[in-house]
Parts: structure tokens; C-alpha cells; sequence
């Protein structure tokens, strides 16, 4: 028998499963430019992303469109489920968590703040009972998080910002030898305290609902003013309504900020 002492090649990558608001696009009912366009990163599905190394694959948020989002993606294997926050839109594909508990012989680690954690065991009550000691149901190991933590080589630092009354989080994902990203896919404002920590961030993903103002989302113009204000690189908008036409928005842009779509992989 031969060993072989080389170590497992080392990768990052992040992708996006999902990069629309909370009705999806296209839109149920409407029958706009965008919902009927036939350009396929104008189709979003609820924003979600999934964030893997040689060592973990890490779902953040688990929304309405999980099943689907696995099955177009090809998505195995989860490690670990982080949480923004606890709006229906980022969590109630909570059951779909299942397919990734068959296979373990310890609860699935769930991160969230404290907020975000009492909605969960509020909303999916049977799966935090005692008595959830069944074979295939969802076993959550419900982590509380309220400063940054480490995921196998990965720090995590969790990300405070305002987003109407609820207590979000965005994350910023660190490695030695990889490029920095921030996801921040839902907010209107960005605390001082955060923009410190987002300073040297290499990559942003950023919230932008639409063009018009909305009092709890960024919108295109706000989310462009942070990006120039944090001095970052490359960003990605997300969180896109059916009020924006994926060719049309990025016609606008400079050439270091990109509107995300479903299905985007980020090298990192």
C-alpha cells in the first residue's frame, strides 16, 4: 500500500443559490418586462448562498426555495447552516434540512443571534423538543453567536447592520491565502462599528432592492454610495426585485460592481 502524504488541494468558493427578495422573480401574477424576460439571471430565486472549502460546505440562510436551489446546484453536503436573520424569506425552508441530517450521527451546528434563534424554535418547535429523537427529522445543534467564531480554517465574523426592527447579521468570511468576502443581503444601514470591521474586505455582496427608496432595504443608488464609501474592490448586488433587468442595471455600472444571479460561483 502506498501513502500519499500530499495534502488536499485547497480551494474557496462561494455560491449564490439564490439572489431575489422575498416573492422570488418572476413575480406570481405579474406579468412585467422582467418576470416574462427570457434572460435567465433575471429568474431569482430567494437569496441564499452557499459558502465551500476543501474542509466544510456552509449553507447561509435556508429560504422557501431550498429544495430547488440543492437540486439545480447539485448540493450533497452541509455542514453547518448560518443565519442572517429570521424573516420567512431566509428561513422557512427549514424541513428541507432533512436531506443533509440522514447521513449524520450529530445534530446539525445552526448559528444564529439570539433574535433569529428564539424564531426558529418558535416556527420549527418540534425539531428543538426533546422528543425529536427520530431518525431523518432535522436535529438542530443551535449555536448563539454575538462575536466572531471559526468553522474549521474559516473565521466568521458576524456583521451587525439595520434592517428594519428585526436584529440581522451579515458575516465576513476570512481564510489565510484567500480573498476576504463580506454577504450583507439585507440591510439599509451599516453601522459604524461594521464599516470598521469591512474595511480591508477584498469582496463585498451587498443588498439592492430596486432603483426607488424602500425603508428597509438599500436600494441600486445607496448600495453603489457604500460600495464607493468602504473602498472595496469588487462587489455584487443582491437581493434584486423584479423592478430590475439584470443587462439593463449593469449597462450602468463601473466595471467592479456586478449584479449577482442564481447560479454565480465566486473563486475566492
Amino acid at each position: 500500500m502506498i501513502h500519499d502524504p500530499s495534502p488536499p488541494v485547497r480551494y474557496a468558493r462561494m455560491t449564490f443559490l439564490g439572489t431575489g427578495t422575498s416573492t422570488g422573480v418572476p413575480v406570481i401574477g405579474c406579468g412585467c418586462a422582467v418576470c416574462k424576460s427570457s434572460d435567465p439571471r433575471n429568474n431569482r430565486m430567494r437569496s441564499s448562498v452557499l459558502f465551500e472549502t476543501e474542509e466544510i460546505s456552509l449553507l447561509i440562510d435556508s429560504g422557501p426555495d431550498l429544495r430547488d436551489q440543492c437540486l439545480r446546484m447539485g448540493i450533497t453536503k452541509v455542514d453547518a447552516v448560518l443565519y442572517t436573520h429570521g424573516h420567512m424569506d431566509h428561513v422557512v425552508g427549514f424541513d428541507e434540512l432533512r436531506a443533509f441530517c440522514w447521513s449524520r450521527d450529530t445534530p446539525l451546528p445552526m448559528y444564529a443571534n439570539a433574535g433569529c434563534m428564539a424564531t426558529l424554535k418558535t416556527m420549527f418547535g418540534w425539531a428543538f423538543a426533546e422528543t425529536n429523537i427520530y431518525r431523518g427529522y432535522v436535529k438542530p445543534d443551535p449555536i448563539i453567536f454575538d462575536e466572531c467564531f471559526s468553522i474549521g480554517s474559516l473565521k466568521i465574523t458576524p456583521l451587525p447592520v439595520h434592517h428594519g426592527s428585526v436584529e440581522t447579521n451579515g458575516f465576513l468570511f476570512q481564510r489565510e491565502n484567500m480573498r476576504s468576502l463580506a454577504y450583507l443581503p439585507d440591510v439599509k444601514m451599516i453601522p459604524q462599528a461594521t464599516k470598521v470591521i469591512l474595511a480591508d474586505c477584498d469582496i463585498l455582496v451587498i443588498d439592492a432592492l430596486h432603483e426607488r427608496s424602500h425603508p428597509t432595504h438599500m436600494n441600486c443608488k445607496e448600495a453603489i454610495a457604500m460600495i464607493d464609501e468602504l473602498k472595496v474592490n469588487q462587489a455584487y448586488l443582491t437581493h434584486c426585485s423584479h423592478e430590475i433587468d439584470h443587462s439593463d442595471l449593469e449597462k450602468k455600472l463601473p466595471k467592479h460592481i456586478r449584479v449577482a444571479y442564481d447560479a454565480l460561483v465566486l473563486d475566492l
